[in-house]
């Protein structure tokens, strides 16, 4: 059985202050009980608009015909960075771009949401992108992860990311995002497998 899965998104995804390089994807990927090739397609900085015009080219390669193929989503909080006093892109813009990406994308597609920083006023914009994420996701029937204003009340997470960069926890924090995702992962990857 040949299952892949290609994690796309920005600096959250490729696990930016994680010392051993996991990462959530690499936690809920190394509890998986059957192998998978696990393909981390993060870049730091990026929005959903930069996200949606990379995903088609670098996953068409990693996912080819005759494996099981999916996608995980999670982008959103490059979104609501202020540049020049404004959301680097607007809400209805980023709801628009994840309802664009889910219609394109052929394969089964799970979407995480944006994680807490250390800034109540950017996680207030972050949650106007959480609720438009998760109706956008319901009505095209994909499973959506909220993870925000759990993470926004874990100690854990709070305090790595207000010892780090204000943005990314280290191991510990990381670990309680992928026991936010790894329900949802879980039922997600025994469907691909089940095939």
């Amino acid at each position: 059985m040949d299952v892949r899965v290609c994690f796309v998104g920005d600096s959250f995804v490729a696990g930016v202050g994680d010392p051993g390089h996991l990462g959530w994807t690499g936690r809920v990927a190394v509890r998986t009980p059957f192998p998978l090739t696990r393909y981390v397609l993060g870049v730091r900085r990026e929005t959903s608009a930069q996200v949606a015009r990379r995903w088609r080219a670098e996953c068409g390669p990693r996912l080819p015909a005759g494996s099981r193929n999916a996608v995980v989503l999670s982008f959103g909080v490059n979104d609501t960075t202020l540049e020049d006093g404004r959301p680097r892109v607007r809400p209805q813009e980023s709801v628009a771009t994840l309802d664009g990406v889910l219609r394109e994308v052929p394969w089964p597609v799970l979407v995480v949401g944006p994680p807490a920083v250390d800034d109540e006023a950017q996680n207030e914009r972050s949650a106007v992108l959480d609720a438009g994420f998760a109706r956008v996701c319901a009505a095209a029937g994909v499973a959506y992860v909220p993870v925000l204003e759990h993470l926004r009340a874990d100690a854990v997470w709070r305090r790595e990311v207000r010892d780090g960069d204000g943005a990314h926890p280290a191991a510990a924090g990381y670990e309680r995002l992928a026991r936010l995702v790894e329900p949802a992962w879980r039922g997600f990857v025994h469907r691909l497998a089940d095939g």
